[in-house]
């Protein structure tokens, strides 16, 4: 197979690269900008060519990406993989994993309001006000009163 061989051998075109971590090439050029993935020397009229190395930054990145990392916490995480620094990367993990947390409270406030509204909604009857339209009117959120903005 052509594609695993051009892994192997290191000898992967852009395209190549993005379509084995299955990306755009223009994020490929994007992370090559900010820094998250080298970007390889062009032999005199040739073109740039990628390897297992590269494959496995990418990798890295859409891995971390898709745990709720920004890419610059990323950048950071990528300082840390010598391995000599777990203690800086486990902090770093605690901290996101503060933010999923408060961000799984959250939703789950919301779903309990929906689920309230969604029932009041189905026991009108008649031409009453509707009941969610009425809480978004008077700027009800998980049964709190929010107050105005500016």
């Amino acid at each position: 197979m052509k594609r695993q061989a051009d892994r192997v051998a290191g000898t992967m075109t852009i395209g190549g690269l993005a379509k084995a971590v299955g990306v755009n090439v223009e994020t490929i050029r994007y992370y090559q900008r900010r820094g998250l993935l080298p970007e390889p020397e062009r032999p005199a009229g040739s073109i740039r060519r990628y390897g297992t190395a590269d494959v496995a930054r990418l990798t890295f990145v859409k891995t971390g990406q898709r745990l709720g990392f920004s890419l610059d916490e990323i950048t950071e995480l990528l300082r840390l993989e010598d391995g000599t620094h777990c203690q800086e990367a486990s902090t770093l993990a605690e901290h996101k994993l503060r933010d999923v947390r408060g961000k799984i409270a959250s939703l789950q406030r919301i779903e309990r309001t929906l689920a309230h509204l969604v029932h009041a909604c189905h026991e009108q009857e008649g031409s009453i006000t509707c009941p969610l339209i009425a809480s978004l009117h008077e700027g009800l959120i998980s049964g709190e009163q929010q107050p105005p903005r500016n």
